[in-house]
Protein backbone atom coordinates (compact mmCIF):
# COMPACT_ATOMS: atom_id res chain seq x y z
CA UNK A 1 0.00 0.00 0.00
CA UNK A 2 1.76 2.94 1.42
CA UNK A 3 0.21 6.07 0.70
CA UNK A 4 2.59 8.63 -0.19
CA UNK A 5 2.84 12.63 0.37
CA UNK A 6 1.32 14.06 -3.12
CA UNK A 7 2.83 16.91 -4.61
CA UNK A 8 1.55 20.55 -4.19
CA UNK A 9 -0.15 21.11 -7.15
CA UNK A 10 1.71 24.51 -7.22
CA UNK A 11 4.67 26.06 -6.34
CA UNK A 12 5.46 26.50 -2.17
CA UNK A 13 5.13 30.13 -2.86
CA UNK A 14 2.65 30.42 -5.56
CA UNK A 15 -0.57 31.34 -3.25
CA UNK A 16 1.56 34.55 -1.32
CA UNK A 17 0.82 36.94 0.17
CA UNK A 18 -2.37 35.03 1.08
CA UNK A 19 -0.73 31.63 2.00
CA UNK A 20 2.80 31.56 2.44
CA UNK A 21 5.63 29.45 1.47
CA UNK A 22 6.56 28.65 5.07
CA UNK A 23 2.93 27.42 5.76
CA UNK A 24 2.94 25.62 2.89
CA UNK A 25 6.71 23.77 4.17
CA UNK A 26 4.90 23.12 7.81
CA UNK A 27 1.07 22.30 6.85
CA UNK A 28 2.16 19.82 3.94
CA UNK A 29 5.38 19.14 4.67
CA UNK A 30 4.73 18.12 8.40
CA UNK A 31 1.11 17.61 9.35
CA UNK A 32 -0.08 16.20 6.18
CA UNK A 33 2.86 13.99 6.14
CA UNK A 34 2.52 12.98 9.96
CA UNK A 35 -0.65 11.55 8.93
CA UNK A 36 0.68 9.43 6.04
CA UNK A 37 3.37 8.47 7.99
CA UNK A 38 1.05 7.18 10.83
CA UNK A 39 -1.30 5.55 8.58
CA UNK A 40 1.53 3.47 6.64
CA UNK A 41 2.79 2.27 10.20
CA UNK A 42 -0.70 0.60 10.87
CA UNK A 43 -0.48 -1.56 7.15
CA UNK A 44 0.24 -4.68 8.17
CA UNK A 45 -0.98 -4.19 12.43
CA UNK A 46 -4.55 -3.03 10.72
CA UNK A 47 -5.22 -5.35 7.38
CA UNK A 48 -4.60 -2.08 5.36
CA UNK A 49 -2.83 -3.81 2.46
CA UNK A 50 -4.22 -3.05 -1.08
CA UNK A 51 -6.58 -0.89 0.00
CA UNK A 52 -6.86 2.64 -1.66
CA UNK A 53 -7.57 5.44 0.84
CA UNK A 54 -11.26 5.97 0.65
CA UNK A 55 -11.47 2.30 1.26
CA UNK A 56 -9.47 2.78 4.68
CA UNK A 57 -11.66 5.79 6.16
CA UNK A 58 -14.40 3.70 4.97
CA UNK A 59 -12.84 0.60 6.67
CA UNK A 60 -11.94 2.53 9.79
CA UNK A 61 -15.14 3.69 10.49
CA UNK A 62 -16.75 0.47 10.12
CA UNK A 63 -14.35 -0.85 12.70
CA UNK A 64 -14.76 2.14 15.21
CA UNK A 65 -10.95 2.70 14.94
CA UNK A 66 -10.84 6.61 15.97
CA UNK A 67 -7.15 6.87 15.21
CA UNK A 68 -7.06 5.45 11.79
CA UNK A 69 -10.26 7.10 11.06
CA UNK A 70 -9.22 10.68 11.85
CA UNK A 71 -5.52 9.97 10.21
CA UNK A 72 -6.52 8.55 7.13
CA UNK A 73 -9.38 11.03 6.78
CA UNK A 74 -7.13 14.10 7.87
CA UNK A 75 -4.87 12.73 4.71
CA UNK A 76 -7.63 12.65 2.45
CA UNK A 77 -8.92 15.85 3.54
CA UNK A 78 -5.75 17.38 2.88
CA UNK A 79 -5.30 15.72 -0.31
CA UNK A 80 -8.85 17.50 -1.53
CA UNK A 81 -7.94 21.08 0.45
CA UNK A 82 -5.06 21.28 -1.78
CA UNK A 83 -6.47 20.93 -4.62
CA UNK A 84 -8.65 23.29 -3.74
CA UNK A 85 -6.07 26.28 -4.01
CA UNK A 86 -5.01 27.65 -6.99
CA UNK A 87 -2.66 31.05 -7.25
CA UNK A 88 -5.28 33.24 -9.10
CA UNK A 89 -9.09 32.80 -8.32
CA UNK A 90 -11.79 32.90 -10.94
CA UNK A 91 -14.85 33.34 -10.42
CA UNK A 92 -17.42 29.83 -10.97
CA UNK A 93 -19.02 29.71 -14.32
CA UNK A 94 -21.48 27.53 -16.29
CA UNK A 95 -23.66 24.33 -14.22
CA UNK A 96 -21.52 25.78 -10.85
CA UNK A 97 -22.53 29.07 -11.04
CA UNK A 98 -25.75 28.00 -11.54
CA UNK A 99 -26.40 26.15 -8.70
CA UNK A 100 -24.56 28.54 -6.97
CA UNK A 101 -27.07 31.12 -7.81
CA UNK A 102 -30.11 28.88 -7.42
CA UNK A 103 -28.95 27.91 -4.13
CA UNK A 104 -27.67 31.09 -2.45
CA UNK A 105 -28.49 33.32 -4.59
CA UNK A 106 -24.90 34.39 -5.62
CA UNK A 107 -21.51 33.36 -5.33
CA UNK A 108 -20.93 36.50 -2.78
CA UNK A 109 -24.01 35.34 -0.49
CA UNK A 110 -22.73 31.13 -0.74
CA UNK A 111 -18.43 32.53 0.26
CA UNK A 112 -20.16 34.65 3.44
CA UNK A 113 -22.58 31.66 4.43
CA UNK A 114 -19.35 29.21 3.75
CA UNK A 115 -17.18 31.58 5.37
CA UNK A 116 -19.13 32.38 8.94
CA UNK A 117 -19.73 28.46 9.18
CA UNK A 118 -15.53 27.92 8.46
CA UNK A 119 -15.00 30.71 10.67
CA UNK A 120 -17.92 29.78 14.09
CA UNK A 121 -16.53 25.57 13.79
CA UNK A 122 -16.09 25.02 17.47
CA UNK A 123 -12.70 23.48 17.68
CA UNK A 124 -10.67 22.11 15.12
CA UNK A 125 -11.86 20.92 11.66
CA UNK A 126 -13.49 21.82 7.82
CA UNK A 127 -15.75 24.53 6.72
CA UNK A 128 -17.48 22.32 3.47
CA UNK A 129 -19.62 22.96 0.12
CA UNK A 130 -21.33 19.77 -0.69
CA UNK A 131 -23.30 17.99 -2.62
CA UNK A 132 -26.86 16.51 -1.03
CA UNK A 133 -28.17 14.42 -3.35
CA UNK A 134 -28.44 17.25 -5.97
CA UNK A 135 -28.85 19.99 -3.33
CA UNK A 136 -25.72 22.14 -2.68
CA UNK A 137 -25.10 22.53 0.94
CA UNK A 138 -22.82 24.62 3.34
CA UNK A 139 -21.44 22.49 6.87
CA UNK A 140 -19.10 21.85 8.37
CA UNK A 141 -17.01 18.72 10.10
CA UNK A 142 -14.90 17.93 12.95
CA UNK A 143 -11.45 17.07 13.29
CA UNK A 144 -10.78 14.42 10.49
CA UNK A 145 -14.29 13.82 9.46
CA UNK A 146 -14.90 13.94 5.54
CA UNK A 147 -18.37 14.12 3.07
CA UNK A 148 -16.89 10.59 1.68
CA UNK A 149 -18.46 9.06 4.94
CA UNK A 150 -21.20 10.98 5.44
CA UNK A 151 -23.36 10.31 2.19
CA UNK A 152 -22.48 13.88 0.73
CA UNK A 153 -20.69 14.48 -2.62
CA UNK A 154 -17.53 17.35 -1.65
CA UNK A 155 -17.23 20.37 -3.31
CA UNK A 156 -14.94 22.66 -1.95
CA UNK A 157 -13.06 22.83 1.34
CA UNK A 158 -11.03 24.96 4.11
CA UNK A 159 -9.06 23.65 6.63
CA UNK A 160 -9.74 25.32 10.02
CA UNK A 161 -7.16 23.64 11.93
CA UNK A 162 -4.75 26.22 13.99
CA UNK A 163 -2.24 24.85 12.23
CA UNK A 164 -3.36 26.56 8.65
CA UNK A 165 -3.07 30.05 9.44
CA UNK A 166 -1.52 30.42 12.87
CA UNK A 167 2.27 30.88 11.08
CA UNK A 168 0.51 33.95 8.60
CA UNK A 169 -2.61 34.89 10.90
CA UNK A 170 -1.90 34.11 14.73
CA UNK A 171 -5.72 33.19 15.82
CA UNK A 172 -7.67 35.71 13.31
CA UNK A 173 -9.16 32.53 11.54
CA UNK A 174 -12.18 35.06 10.08
CA UNK A 175 -9.46 36.76 8.43
CA UNK A 176 -7.82 33.34 6.78
CA UNK A 177 -11.03 31.87 6.09
CA UNK A 178 -12.30 35.82 4.68
CA UNK A 179 -8.51 35.51 2.47
CA UNK A 180 -8.53 31.95 1.23
CA UNK A 181 -12.00 32.52 -0.28
CA UNK A 182 -12.17 35.63 -1.88
CA UNK A 183 -8.62 34.76 -3.62
CA UNK A 184 -6.98 31.53 -3.98
CA UNK A 185 -9.92 29.13 -4.92
CA UNK A 186 -9.84 26.48 -7.68
CA UNK A 187 -12.99 27.12 -8.76
CA UNK A 188 -12.21 25.09 -11.83
CA UNK A 189 -11.57 22.29 -9.65
CA UNK A 190 -14.71 22.26 -7.81
CA UNK A 191 -16.38 22.70 -10.84
CA UNK A 192 -15.42 19.24 -12.01
CA UNK A 193 -16.21 17.77 -8.51
CA UNK A 194 -20.03 18.41 -9.55
CA UNK A 195 -19.43 14.62 -10.92
CA UNK A 196 -17.28 13.44 -8.40
CA UNK A 197 -14.36 13.83 -9.98
CA UNK A 198 -12.67 15.27 -6.05
CA UNK A 199 -13.13 11.63 -4.73
CA UNK A 200 -11.25 9.87 -6.96
CA UNK A 201 -8.53 12.64 -7.02
CA UNK A 202 -7.83 12.97 -3.91
CA UNK A 203 -7.34 9.25 -3.50
CA UNK A 204 -5.13 9.09 -6.56
CA UNK A 205 -3.12 12.03 -5.14
CA UNK A 206 -2.05 10.11 -1.85
CA UNK A 207 -1.07 6.77 -4.16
Amino acid sequence: MAFELPPLPFDKDALAPHMSAETLEFHHGKHHKAYVDKVNGWEQEKGLSGLSLVEVVKKAKADGDKGLFNNAGQIWNHSFFWQCLAPAGKKPSGELASKIESAFGSTEALLKKLGEESVNHFASGWGWLVLDGSELKVTSLHDGISPITEGLTPLLTIDVWEHAYYIDYRNARPKFVETVLNNIINWDFVAQNLDGQGISRADQAAK
